[in-house]
């Protein structure tokens, strides 16, 4: 009966040709994190800013590289934890990573939900508003990134093509005032060289724990495998997409990062949560600063989008993989949209916009994917033993080696990872051990019950 239901489930809708999968990618990497991280980096390496973010983007392809070959060998939704569970057939360690990447999606777009209401409340001059009402409004714009979600994939992403140019033009205007600036004689390019590492740690410490900050700003890329079940011809596409949309977004980070410390003492700039708003001050006084607010609220909003996108995907294609309870991947008939993974992830990101504070959990969430990383860098060597029908990408066997090396380092404590980043991400991982018992005592218990019925009380 599980099998003839199984045949009965409609397929996602293939809508994105590499148009869009571009502007996916490109727009999940850009979201929040270069809005508001360059000023930490600053503080952290001083005038050399875009040092940690040059080297965030090679390890990001680097891993790239092992996202691509799995994802063009097995064109399904479900990315990392789909990997993991193919190479290792252990279903503890698929739960925890598909647990930890669904949490690093709705932490971050939990996250984006709290910052889209604080920057409308900017942009309106609702100084009034705080509190019960920011979190009012946070919780309306999830509700309604989850009704965007469940219309259709089609719609998402055409909002996303739509979020991502008002987000990138942020971004081309900061670059662009810099040049101006610049070339106006403004500003000071000897800071690009000025480097200061943060009190009591050593250069290369100091270097090490930019970079695992900058990280958090180069994911995203991961997310797009997961919409490969709605992706036309994945197999061919999805390489030159996504390491074009790296590279994109890898240049735009580092004319940024030079605009923003050019004109900006680093010290200064690590001040404050809205570090690209003093870049715009600085360079262009009378430029409307209100406009940089609500281009930083789309940018957010953008974020949001797409990360409750890659959740509720993940959870519809372990499902399938029986990984997770099989209710989680039903597929509306008239929408085609995982319905019950939108419901499930959308009430998650209640949770978490209600009761939780989200300030400190930037760090953790590059943490946990750091770690995902490593297992996927290490899983494309295992899976090189099972083979396919069809021609796949494969990268270079040294490529997921050094990933898995580089990305491991930059999750461990050797990095000079902030201490809070561990407590949380403990706490994350023993909520995610108490669902994996609960997981697997219900598979247990409705396996029992199956092979215990007896066929003598059957109606037809």
């Amino acid at each position: 009966m599980a099998d003839a239901v199984t045949t009965e489930q409609p397929s996602l809708k293939r809508v994105m040709g590499p148009g869009l999968l571009l502007l996916f990618v490109v727009g999940d990497i850009l979201g929040t994190g270069v809005y508001a991280l360059t000023g930490r980096v600053a503080s952290e390496v001083g005038g050399a800013v875009w040092l940690p973010f040059l080297i965030a983007f090679i390890v990001a392809v680097l891993t790239a590289f092992s996202y691509l070959e799995l994802v063009t060998k097995y064109p399904r939704a479900a990315g990392a934890a789909l990997y993991t569970h193919k190479a290792f057939g252990i279903h503890f360690l698929t739960f925890i990573v598909t647990f930890t990447v669904m949490c690093s999606g709705l932490t971050s777009a939990s996250s984006a939900s709290k910052a889209f209401a604080s920057n409308f409340v900017e942009a309106f001059d609702l100084s009034w508003s705080e509190g019960a009402a920011l979190t009012a409004i946070a919780l309306g714009f999830i509700v309604l990134v989850g009704l965007i979600n469940f219309r259709g994939v089609g719609e998402s992403v055409k909002l996303n093509v739509l979020l991502t140019c008002v987000e990138l033009s942020g971004l081309l205007i900061v670059i662009g005032i810099g040049a101006w600036a610049l070339g106006g004689g403004e500003g000071d390019l000897s800071r690009l060289t000025d480097f200061t590492a943060a009190e009591g740690e050593s250069a290369f410490f100091s270097v090490t724990a930019a970079t695992a900050l900058a990280f958090f700003a180069m994911v995203g890329f991961e997310d797009s495998v997961n919409m490969a079940e709605e992706t036309k011809d994945p197999v061919r596409i999805f390489p030159k997409v996504m390491l074009t949309g790296l590279c994109i977004t890898g240049v735009i980070y580092i004319l940024v990062s030079i605009s923003s410390v050019a004109l900006v003492a680093p010290e200064e700039l690590g001040e404050g949560d809205a570090p690209l708003l003093k870049v715009v001050q600085a360079g262009a006084a009378g430029f409307p600063l209100w406009i940089f607010a609500f281009i930083t609220m789309f940018a957010v909003a953008n974020s949001a989008l797409i990360n409750m996108l890659m959740a509720s995907r993940l959870l519809y294609g372990m499902a399938n993989e029986r990984v997770l309870p099989r209710v989680l991947g039903r597929v509306h008939r008239t929408r085609r949209t995982p319905w019950v993974g939108i419901v499930f992830t959308t009430a998650i990101a209640f949770g978490l916009i209600w009761f939780a504070d989200l300030a400190a959990l930037g760090g953790t969430t590059s943490l946990l994917l750091l770690c995902v990383f490593t297992v996927v860098n290490i899983a494309v060597l295992v899976l090189r033993r099972d083979r396919v029908d069809h021609e796949h990408f494969k990268a270079p066997t040294v490529i997921p080696v050094i990933g898995a090396i580089t990305c491991a380092y930059l999750a461990s404590p050797l990095s000079g990872r902030a201490g809070a980043d561990y407590r949380v991400a403990g706490i994350l991982l023993i909520i995610g051990v108490v669902l994996w018992l609960a997981t697997y005592l219900y598979n247990r218990n409705v396996r029992h019950e199956e092979t215990t019925i007896d066929p003598t009380n059957l109606r037809e």
